[in-house]
């Protein structure tokens, strides 16, 4: 019988702190034009949360019955897996995760917009919808993007630029100007960094039970390659929107999350043990929550 705690550890709540980095970095933004709102603010982040999970608990449930999740994964082991939670549970739990989730979505979509915007209402009705299918489709079923590589291309656009920019857009009504574009492709590319070291710790495990990942298509070498840039571009898209942007000295705190994942670049680097690389899932995730509050801090001194 699957208790509340099993549910709670197949949450993976320490993906969340992840999940909301575009959101604050968005509000953030928006709150430099006078454009903060406290309930579009926490509703965005109730959406964030169950989207994540929504997807957390999908990945175990795809991965479960696929039998990608076995005796060789490296990382925390799943709730099918050990057999916490079963199939059916699992997918029950999703559906209640969905359904919650869209309702705080539509919530959050009505306090911006009123009922007269109709076509931002259904611009971000559509985004909530594919939102969600994207979290379920990662893994789940003969189609499952994660399967075919392009779990990156998802990460980054629903995770960095939806969330940062979308979030934005939810206070201002508007992208302009254009340069706030540069903190949303950072936060989606550190994003994409912590699913590269996911993929890089279960890379043989991953090959055996054909889910060919990015970093199976392209080689340990040239995954490794690929982090660096992703983390590259992150640094330089903060540093160039800071420069563009600059008002004070405060606005370079976030510099002090860059150092964590400096050292994430040269560890990476130097790993040859797969597994090795799951303390650095975290360093990522983290160090990127980090960045996100110090840039808003600077942002709003």
């Amino acid at each position: 019988m699957a208790t509340p705690k099993d549910y709670i550890q197949a949450a993976r709540l320490r993906t969340l702190p992840l999940s909301v980095s575009g959101i604050i970095v968005g509000s953030g933004l928006a709150a430099t034009f006078d454009a903060f709102n406290g309930t579009i603010f926490l509703l965005a982040i109730l959406t964030t949360i169950g989207f994540q999970v929504l997807s957390n608990f999908a990945n175990d449930y795809g991965d479960g019955v696929k039998g990608t999740d076995n005796e060789e994964r490296v990382g925390p082991k799943r709730a099918i897996q050990s057999g916490a939670i079963t199939a059916k549970q699992m997918r029950k739990a999703m559906v209640i995760t969905g359904a919650l989730t869209l309702i705080i979505a539509v919530i959050l979509i009505y306090v911006s917009f009123g009922k007269d915007d109709f076509l931002n209402l259904l611009i971000f009705l559509i985004l909530g919808i594919a939102s969600i299918v994207a979290a379920i489709k990662y893994t789940v079923g003969n189609s499952a993007y994660g399967y075919h590589g392009l779990g990156d291309v998802f990460v980054f656009l629903f995770f960095g630029l939806l969330s940062v920019l979308g979030s934005y857009y939810l206070y201002t009504k508007t992208l302009l100007p254009n340069i706030v574009v540069l903190p949303a492709i950072a936060i989606g590319c550190l994003s994409v960094a912590v699913l590269n070291l996911n993929n890089m710790r279960d890379q043989i495990p991953d090959k055996k039970a054909n889910k060919n990942t990015l970093v199976v298509k392209l080689g340990s070498q040239k995954a490794k390659n690929y982090h660096f840039i992703l983390i590259l571009t992150a640094i330089i898209c903060m540093v160039l929107f800071t420069i563009v942007n600059y008002s004070n000295v405060g606005q370079w705190l976030f510099l002090l999350a860059v150092i964590p994942l400096v050292s994430n670049t040269i560890t990476v680097y130097k790993n040859i043990i797969h597994k090795d690389l799951d303390p650095e899932l975290k360093k990522v995730a983290l160090s990127t929550f980090l960045l996100a509050i110090l840039f808003v801090i600077g942002l709003l001194i």
